[in-house]
């Protein structure tokens, strides 16, 4: 596997990208870090069971590149089914609406997600995210941008209460020597 820092302004998050499971999320992320699309990205809509409207209610927090920054093409979604990697606690997967419709978003989980996995009944779809890394070292930092509570006012009562009206500032995403 592949290791890479996630540093922010309240401090580290180290992963380790499953390459061998998830070649084709590892790959799309890697592409992404390697033009410093991350630089000034954001973590930003936060997902609580007290703040998510979706059904079943899940726990993770949410990121993506820095706003100017174009996505490279969609990825093909490879499911939980193809790859093995669950939704558990510190997970990192893919955003995305329909299949294949994965670009630079991703998510990390806060607890087990298993309406995530694929078969979960998260999305209709039932195909589930792809998941591609875990959080090694950090965790609290995440934990510490889950607990967020104050919000964006938004007109979308589906995303009410989950976008922050402070997002948590990505400095930059670096691969680490394995």
């Amino acid at each position: 596997f592949r290791q890479a820092v996630i540093t922010t302004f309240i401090g580290n998050i180290e992963i380790e990208l499953y390459s061998q499971q998830a070649p084709v999320s590892v790959d799309n992320f890697i592409n992404y870090i390697k033009v410093w699309a991350f630089n000034d990205g954001r973590f930003y809509p936060v997902l609580r069971l007290d703040n998510d409207n979706g059904s079943p209610k899940i726990e993770v927090v949410q990121s993506g590149t820095n706003i100017e920054f174009e996505d490279f093409a969609a990825i093909q979604l490879k499911t939980t089914k193809q790859t093995g990697i669950q939704h558990l606690d510190g997970v990192l997967s893919m955003a995305r609406g329909g299949p294949n419709t994965a670009t630079s978003e991703f998510f990390i989980c806060v607890g087990a997600q298993p309406a995530l996995d694929f078969g979960g009944v998260r999305n209709p779809d039932g195909k589930g995210f792809a998941a591609f890394g875990k959080v090694t070292k950090g965790m609290h930092i995440v934990k510490k941008v889950h607990q967020i509570r104050a919000a964006l006012e938004v007109d979308d009562n589906y995303i009410k209460g989950q976008m922050l009206a402070k997002p948590l500032a990505i400095l930059h995403i670096q691969l680490t020597k394995n």
